[in-house]
Parts: structure tokens; sequence; C-alpha cells
């Protein structure tokens, strides 16, 4: 079952390290998925292949781990980041689904894996990842939050008409009020969380459209190449430095150590037990 299955927390401790390389990896999937659709002339579908079989081989090695290794997790977000904005850009310009309904049910999909994941655990903290159930939920979650935000982003700024830099103020705005929420306000931190993860992701988007595209169309237009490399640079940079300080490094919680406290006194009753049957 997958929820035996007992491991160190999976996910890097929520510091300014996590929400920085975070907005990184929303920006660099909205430019490195237009630049391997349109520069590199894969199209949509070639292109979603390509980054959802290395999104398979990334979330293997994350799921085979037993605790937080931060170029193998970040490494999962970046491909995830593509592949989610890959999916939004198909269900729009292949299928030519309207924004509004991939907004509503991308919305709807993340509510529902949320009310399944506290039903099934009784809790949606990120510091409780350490079971292979959890992180299934958790990896699901970052999967929708990602479409979401695409869809979100781009109706915003195309659909609207809003612009990429109003849509940046936005949801910046957005993210102030929630951080003030919280640390003024007391506003309970696992929703503050997840709500300010959704926004990063529009955020970002925004941001990565904003320098990538052409003036013409409301950028900067220092194109997807340039965009791209800085801050896959910039997250490759933050990630050594991570792995070399261990400044992100999960720390225990009470929850867990009361859970590995228990599965050991387990394994020492059955083992206990084993002794005593071999003496009979």
């Amino acid at each position: 079952m997958m929820q035996a299955r007992q491991m160190l927390i999976k996910v890097p401790e929520i510091t300014i390290y996590f929400w920085a390389i975070k907005i990184l990896c929303t920006t660099v999937g909205e430019t490195a998925a237009d630049y391997m659709n349109w520069n590199l002339n894969l199209g949509l579908t070639s292109t979603t292949y390509i980054m959802g079989a290395l999104l398979a081989v990334a979330l293997f090695f994350q799921f085979r781990g037993r605790k937080y290794v931060p170029s193998v997790y970040w490494l999962a977000v970046v491909f995830l980041s593509i592949f989610g904005t890959l999916i939004t850009d198909n269900l729009t310009d292949v299928f030519e689904v309207k924004l509004e309904i991939t907004t509503i049910a991308f919305s709807v999909a993340l509510a529902i894996i949320f009310a399944a994941w506290y039903k099934a655990e009784k809790t949606l903290s990120i510091h409780s990842i350490y079971t292979t159930r959890r992180e299934t939920f958790y990896w699901l979650v970052i999967f929708f939050t990602f479409a979401l935000g695409t869809a979100a982003g781009d109706l915003l700024s195309e659909r609207f008409e809003l612009g990429y830099l109003t849509s940046i103020g936005i949801f910046g705005a957005l993210l102030g009020i929630i951080a003030v929420a919280h640390l003024k306000f007391k506003l309970n931190a696992v929703l503050a969380f997840w709500l300010a993860y959704i926004l990063t992701r529009p955020f970002g988007a925004s941001i990565g459209d904003y320098l990538s595209q052409l003036p013409q169309y409301g950028g900067l237009g220092f194109g997807t190449i340039i965009s791209s490399v800085i801050f896959l640079v910039a997250i490759l940079a933050m990630v050594i430095y991570l792995t070399v300080t261990k400044k992100d490094a999960p720390r225990l919680k009470a929850e867990m150590l009361e859970n590995l406290s228990k599965t050991k006194k387990n394994r020492e009753n059955e083992d206990d037990g084993e002794k005593w049957g071999r003496h009979r």
C-alpha cells in the first residue's frame, strides 16, 4: 500500500529561496515552452510528448528517493512547469477550448484534489509529505496549479487584453495581500501557502511573457532564448547553493517524529514476537 512506505520529508523547508526558485521555475516554464514550440519548430504536440517523457523520468527519481534532494526536486518542478504550460496551450490552441473554460475546469479539478487529499490524510501541510500517497497528492496539486496559473495568466493578459505588465501588478498585489494577511492577521499558514503557490504561477508566467514577447505584443523583446537562459542559470545557481549549504533542508516535525517512533516501536514488537516464536 502507498501509505505504508515511510520516508523523510520530501519537500524543502519554506524559505525565501523556495519562493525565489518557484517564481523562476514558473517563468522559465512559460519561456521554455514557447522556445521549444516556436523557435525549435517542434510544435505543441511534439514538445508536449518530449516534456512529458522528461517529466516522467524526473518524477520517477523524485518518488524513488526517500528524502529531499534539491536537484531532483527542482528539476521535477521545472519540467512540471513546462508541461503544465503545454497542457493549457494544447487545450487553447489545438482544441480551441476557451481560456474561461480551462480556468474554471482547472480550478474545480484543483479543489477536488485538495478535498480528496484532506479527506484521506486530514492535512494539507507540505511538512507532512513523508508517505508515497501524500507525495502523490502533492505533485497532482502542483501540476494543476501550473496548468491553472497558465490559463488564468493568459486570460487576464491576452483574452481580457490587460497586458503583461498589468497582470504582473494584479497578481503581485494579490500575493502581497496574502503575505500581509498571514504575517499581520494570522491567516492560516497552510491556506496562505497554497494560495500563494497558486498565484505565483500566473505571476511568474506574466513576467516570462513580459520579458520575452516583442514590444508590439506588450513585451520587452528579450526573446525566449535569452529569458530562458537567464532564469535557468539563476535556478541552477540557487540549487547548487542550497545543495551545499542545506539551508532549505526540511526539519523533522513533531507529527513525523511521532510516526517514526511508532514505526520503530512496531518493528521492535514484531522482532520480539518472532524471537519469542522461535524459542517456543
